[in-house]
């Protein structure tokens, strides 16, 4: 720092040393030109570069995720083999002699709504007569259950089905 090469500067106990600058020569109009010429080629180069990186990481992805020769062969082989097994299912419906005809269908659609209306209205019956009971019954109504040993469809979870 004394001779000059090196300078110094001193923030309060620190001391920061840097070489001298002014010792450095000067470059010209030209030379700083050429230099930021050279700078921005780099940077295109490095652009360049960096879009060529990113488009072959996202071909390494794609490659990584797909899949494989040996894993392709054996995928299609399993799907052959359930279409195969598909097509030899179709086959025996299709052969099959036991078909339910339409009138034999629309028979046991009417019976299901008989049955169905005929549960309604017994619920219904059952309803209304044990609500008469209950009114002058002094315990609660799932007490009354109990004692005299009722269960009801929602006990068993039985559901009247929806009407087709």
């Amino acid at each position: 720092a004394q001779q000059g090469r090196v300078r110094e500067k001193v923030y309060g106990k620190q001391k920061i040393y840097f070489a001298d600058q002014e010792q450095l020569p000067a470059a010209s109009d030209a030379e700083l030109r050429q230099l930021d010429g050279e700078i921005a080629a780099r940077s295109g180069q490095l652009q360049a570069l960096q879009q060529s990186c990113r488009h072959m990481e996202a071909e390494l992805k794609d490659l990584s995720s797909s899949m494989t020769t040996p894993e392709i062969a054996k995928e299609i082989e399993a799907l052959r083999k359930d279409c195969a097994s598909y097509t030899e299912k179709l086959e025996r419906i299709k052969s099959a002699t036991n078909h339910v005809t339409p009138e034999e269908k629309e028979k046991v659609c009417r019976e299901q709504q008989l049955y169905r209306r005929e549960w309604r209205r017994r619920k219904r019956m059952a309803t209304e007569l044990l609500d008469a009971i209950l009114e002058g019954y002094p315990k609660s109504k799932k007490q009354f259950f109990e004692e005299v040993g009722i269960e009801t469809d929602e006990d068993h979870g039985a559901v009247l089905p929806a009407t087709v």
